[in-house]
């Protein structure tokens, strides 16, 4: 069974949780990946060892450069004021 699912990473964000996440391109929804594993060995009750293979496909790349604040470049005032003047 193939699942199309969006990942997004953004390494800045704020929360620990937002890093890095699955999400279905339809819905928006987080996967629940433990229902789906327990879908495959039919979800009878027991204890399970399962091997997972997971094949990733990067489909399309959406890339999003963004500048860390530290990285950010101040002009000094003094500057501005010529750059007008000229």
């Amino acid at each position: 069974m193939t699942n199309h699912y969006v990942l997004s990473i953004n390494p800045h964000a704020q929360y620990d949780w937002d890093k890095c996440f699955l999400r279905n391109p339809i819905t928006g929804e987080r996967p629940d990946l433990t229902a789906a594993i327990a879908q495959a060995v039919g979800g009878e009750s027991g204890s399970y060892l399962v091997a997972v293979n997971i094949e990733v496909q990067v489909l399309e790349t959406n890339l999003v450069t963004q500048e860390r604040p530290e990285a950010k470049k101040t002009v000094p005032l003094t500057n501005i004021k010529k750059l007008v003047a000229s």
